[in-house]
Formats: C-alpha cells, sequence, structure tokens
C-alpha cells in the first residue's frame, strides 16, 4: 500500500537510520575553512551547527492583528509572524550556511489568531491533497522547517483537524510524550535524526525529541480523554535521550512546549508538572540544548546543570507570536573517531529588525484577505462604547457583557429541566486589555476580540460555600494592599504572577473583595439577589471548558457535577447573540455588582 504523505514524513522521523539534510552537499572550500581547521589532509576536524528555533506562533503568518484590522503594534513595538521570522532565518542561515542549520519549533502553532480560526472552523482543512491549504503549514514548509514539537493549543480543534495539518506539513510534529490511550504507543513521532555532511569524516548527526504538555489530559479533555495520555516530560526524556545517544546522535537537542521553572496551573489533576524544562535538563544526562515554549517569555539563554554528568545544558525561549528567534550555535571537535560537543551558546534576535520575507507574505495573501473579509462583517450595533482596558481591577460593562451572553445561554439550555429553577452565575476573564466594542456598527472581530481563546461553555451546579471558595480563589489576583498605602493599578493586580486568564469575575451575585486582607479572607458582603449566599444554596455556573477541567486550578469546578456542555466556541455564542438581539445596550445588564475595597471604603471611586 503507497504510504501518503504524512505517514512518510512521521516513518522518516521515528527511525533512526537518519534523515538527510535536505540539500545538503560537501562544504565548500570557504566553508570549510569556517567550520573549523583541518588535519592537514583535507579533512576539517571541527564543525559549527546552528540550529534556530521558534514558539507559540499561534497562527500569526504576517504581521497583522486581526482584532484591529491593522499591522501588529505593542507597547514595546514588537513585530509578529513567520513572514518577519522567515527574513532571520535567512540571514542566520547565510551567515552559518544551509548546510550546516536547522530551523525547529517547540509548539502551539495552529491556534491563536483569525487566520487559524477560519481553517479550523469557517473553511476547515481536510487533509493534504483536498480542500485548503492551512497558511501556517503554507509558510513553515516553504521556509523548511525540520520538525516542530506539538503544543497544548494544537488539541483544541481536536484531533481530527490536527491530522489534517500534519498531512499538510513537510515536516514532523513531534511529542515523545503524546501516546495512544491504550496501547501506550507514540501518537506521533517521538523524534528525528538528522545527518549533516561533512567533507571526509563521518557526518555530524543530530537528534530531535519533542515533548509536549502534559496539561493537553486537562485543558482538552474532552478531545483526548479515552484516545491519548500524556506522560511527564522527564519521565518520557530518560527514555528517548538514551536512545538517540545509542543510535549515534552527537548532538541532542529538546523542543519542549513547557516552561522552565517547574510551576504548575493545574493543581494536582495530573501526578506531571505543566513547565518541566528545567528539569529535564537537570535530571536527564546527555541533552545538549533545549527549545523552551509555552510560556510566552524571552529568555536569550539560561544555563541547566545536569545533576549527574555536572555538564551545563544551554535553554532559550524565543517570547512568543513569532516576536524573536532563538539562535543555537554548538561547536563540535572530531576526537577519538566520533564527534563531540565542544561548546554551545544560545541568543534570541528581534523580528521588529527586519523586513517581511516577501516569498512568504505573498504565499499567504489570498488566505489573509480571506479571514480579513471575515472578521469585518457588521453584525450589530452597540449603544455606547466599551473597552477592557480598566477590567482587571474594576467592574465594567465589557465583561458584564461576556457573562450575560454565557449566563442567557445556559438558561435556555436548562429550561424545561429539574435544573431551571436555579440561579444561574457566570464567570468570565480579562483576556484582552485591549479588547474593545465601539459606539455603533460592531464587526464580526470587534466581539470576536472579547474571547481570544477557543474555550466552549459548561454548566456545572456549585454550593454557596463552593461559590465563596471559587471567589476568594480568584481573589488572590490582586496585590494585598494597606488602607493607607497609595494605590497604583498598574501594580496592583497579577500577583505572584497570576495571569489576567487566571482572575475571575462572577455575575449574579455582588460582592466586595478587600484587598487590605490577606489572599483567602477577602470576599465580603457576598450577595444573590439582595440576600446574603446560603452556603447550602446551589447555583448554576456557566464556566468555560478550560476552567471547567481544571485550568488554573480553581477549587470544587473540575469536580462538581456538569447538567450541560456545549461544543460550540463561546466566541461564536458571542458573535451568534449579537446578530440575535441586533444590538448590545449595557443599561439593560443586570445590576449585580462587585468592586474593591479596604477596610469597607472602595479603591476607586
Amino acid at each position: 500500500m503507497p504510504l501518503n504523505r504524512r505517514d512518510f514524513i512521521n516513518r522518516s522521523a521515528a527511525t533512526g537510520a537518519g534523515v538527510a539534510l535536505a540539500g545538503a552537499v560537501a562544504a565548500a572550500p570557504a566553508q570549510a575553512a569556517e567550520a573549523g581547521e583541518g588535519d592537514g589532509k583535507g579533512r576539517q576536524k571541527t564543525f559549527a551547527l546552528r540550529v534556530l528555533g521558534t514558539t507559540d506562533l499561534h497562527g500569526h503568518a504576517l504581521n497583522w492583528d486581526y482584532f484591529t484590522d491593522a499591522e501588529y503594534d505593542d507597547a514595546a513595538h514588537n513585530d509578529v509572524g513567520l513572514a518577519k521570522i522567515a527574513t532571520l532565518v535567512e540571514q542566520a542561515r547565510a551567515e552559518k550556511g544551509h548546510d550546516r542549520t536547522l530551523l525547529i519549533d517547540a509548539g502551539d502553532i495552529i491556534q491563536g489568531t483569525q487566520l487559524s480560526y477560519y481553517y479550523a472552523r469557517v473553511e476547515p482543512i481536510t487533509g493534504a491533497s483536498t480542500g485548503p491549504q492551512h497558511p501556517m503549514a503554507l509558510a513553515m514548509n516553504h521556509m523548511k522547517y525540520d520538525a516542530a514539537a506539538l503544543g497544548n493549543h494544537e488539541f483544541n480543534y481536536g484531533i481530527p483537524l490536527l491530522r489534517a495539518f500534519q498531512e499538510q506539513c513537510d515536516f514532523p510534529l513531534l511529542a515523545a510524550n503524546a501516546v495512544d490511550a491504550t496501547t501506550l504507543r507514540p501518537a506521533f513521532p517521538p523524534y528525528l535524526v538528522k545527518e549533516l555532511k561533512v567533507p571526509g569524516l563521518p557526518p555530524v548527526k543530530v537528534g530531535v525529541l519533542g515533548l509536549t504538555n502534559p496539561g493537553i489530559a486537562v485543558w482538552d479533555k474532552a478531545n483526548v480523554q479515552g484516545r491519548m495520555a500524556f506522560p511527564g516530560l522527564v519521565e518520557q526524556a530518560k527514555v528517548y535521550v538514551p536512545r538517540l545517544r545509542a543510535l549515534g546522535c552527537d548532538v541532542v537537542i529538546c523542543t519542549d512546549h513547557s516552561g522552565l521553572d517547574g510551576g504548575t496551573t493545574y493543581g494536582d489533576a495530573v501526578p506531571y508538572p505543566e513547565n518541566a524544562s528545567s528539569q529535564v535538563a537537570a535530571q536527564v544526562p546527555g541533552i545538549d540544548a533545549i527549545l523552551v515554549g509555552h510560556t510566552h517569555v524571552e529568555r536569550p539563554q539560561t544555563l541547566v546543570v545536569n545533576e549527574e554528568t555536572g555538564r551545563t545544558v544551554v535553554l532559550s525561549e524565543p517570547l512568543y507570536w513569532g516576536m524573536r528567534l532563538s539562535v543555537f550555535d554548538i561547536d563540535l571537535a572530531f576526537e577519538h573517531g566520533r564527534w563531540h560537543v565542544t561548546s554551545v551558546t544560545a541568543e534570541v534576535r528581534n523580528a521588529n529588525t527586519v523586513a517581511e520575507d516577501p516569498q512568504v507574505a505573498q504565499l499567504v495573501r489570498g488566505e489573509h484577505q480571506k479571514v480579513v473579509d471575515y472578521v469585518n462583517q457588521i453584525i450589530g450595533t452597540c449603544s455606547v462604547a466599551m473597552s477592557a482596558a480598566e477590567s482587571t481591577y474594576k467592574d465594567t460593562p465589557i465583561i458584564d457583557f461576556i457573562n450575560l451572553v454565557q449566563a442567557d445561554t445556559v438558561r435556555a439550555a436548562l429550561a424545561g429541566t429539574e435544573y431551571a429553577g436555579l440561579p444561574v452565575l457566570s464567570e468570565a476573564s480579562p483576556f484582552s486589555r485591549t479588547a474593545a466594542i465601539p459606539a455603533g456598527q460592531v464587526s464580526l472581530r470587534d466581539v470576536a476580540g472579547l474571547y481570544v481563546y477557543e474555550n466552549t461553555l459548561d454548566a456545572k451546579i456549585l454550593t454557596g460555600a463552593q461559590v465563596k471558595d471559587y471567589l476568594e480563589w480568584s481573589a488572590a489576583y490582586f496585590v494585598q494592599t494597606a488602607p493607607d498605602a497609595p494605590v497604583d493599578p498598574a501594580k496592583l493586580t497579577n500577583a505572584n504572577n497570576t495571569p489576567d486568564f487566571s482572575y475571575d469575575v462572577l455575575s449574579g451575585l455582588s460582592y466586595d473583595i478587600d484587598i487590605s486582607r490577606p489572599a483567602g479572607s477577602r470576599i465580603v458582603n457576598l450577595t444573590a439577589g439582595g440576600q446574603p449566599v446560603d452556603p447550602a444554596a446551589q447555583f448554576v455556573l456557566a464556566v468555560n471548558n478550560y476552567r471547567s477541567s481544571g485550568g488554573s486550578n480553581y477549587p470544587h469546578v473540575a469536580a462538581a457535577t456538569s447538567v450541560w456542555s456545549d461544543s460550540d466556541e463561546i466566541r461564536n455564542t458571542i458573535i451568534a447573540w449579537v446578530r440575535a438581539h441586533g444590538g448590545i445596550d449595557p443599561a439593560s445588564f443586570p445590576a449585580d455588582r462587585w468592586r474593591l475595597t479596604r477596610a469597607g471604603v472602595p479603591v476607586f471611586a
């Protein structure tokens, strides 16, 4: 039976025979001189390898913001997208030599922009031979990526969509710790072995091990439960790094969709840490370098000493969305019949220093324009402008609007059931501080910008006591501030590095958050319908699937009884609500409210 492209790539990636670097040729004299000194017999004894890395591209092919319908810009004037990265890649390849440079990614490729959403939900890709081509595959194939690790967001649209993307890629998607739930065999290629030719000497063999995030089992439970399992990074690296060394790899580099610090947002929902790259470096001998992803931070070079060998492992994380390119330079020497790594260094390069690669930009221009037209549809109106700028520390209509739609949706779904009489609460987070709804005409992109994740909606039963615990957990987001201390809104939030998406506002209740008190005892004046909340009372909570499955480790909700769930994204639910109602009027929103206080005094007027 003939192999399709995906099968061929995956089988090649998973074998230890070695795959020749595409286009590799014997080094020209000038290149040989750059690579290192010879031995007097025309054979070079040193070799300079470069590995380039991206991570958390999140559907950014071009330097474009589909929510503002303009070129991307932020306070630091970062640029984003593969078209920018492609220029940096070509420069880096030219410096070192194309035949001694690899390009890899650390995951989260196909979710995050309206561009990637369009080709997952509006005009979904179906595979390599039919239907539309994914713009991220088009760009990455053109750039000649060698391999990419799977990120957790690769699973947001379900395994069939991921498999379709895999078929369209000319490079393997690696995940040593994504296994079949029944057989525990790898569901994707665990690693790739590349051979780089050296004139007169054995080739340099490079092993690339891909590791993804165990949190997938929590965050995308609906898509993977019973189908795939996700063991720990350290555990699987201990299996596969020795295997790569046994296959003769002179260099082993990991591409990990996992941060450095060992922290976890899902508590003990799974027995493996979320951010384990530093642990992989410290606990697994035989690794030379790690491309880090998942945490969206910039780490040009981090050094971790392996506990067993005492050797230093070099880690680098290139921010996110294609803002940076990690550059690992690895020097080797040929001694005693084999290649040995003599040094590893890393740096990052900034995408805002270069122009977009015109070939990459043109390659995805048609797909891009389809999405621009799609997101600029007018779907309704709004009576007044709403902004999320203050939503992290004030009760704002724009977050109330999300909660209104979610609560309405759950009430309608539970009508006529035994739960119809229970009060419905709803949770929403300030996902984007720049989200805004204009007064007057409202486009699809305006509404889509409120909800930047592909979450779906669940409904769960909580008691009044559990609701209070939930709010206390959320209120830990604020920095404890004494009653007489000055208040700077910019320094009031994100206590203990809690991200905005882990802070929840609940509707259907009124409550104060006393930030002068320690975390865990801040919720006061908690009422529902004007009456104090009875700890034994039952409520229905409209909650996104990430939080419902244990994301951010909120108490009670993961184990709570589920009474309804939806398969459509919350973003689509909000868009459909606006289309159905024709307009948004904050004056009609429920009167419940929350506020920050200190010793009973409101922090903000």
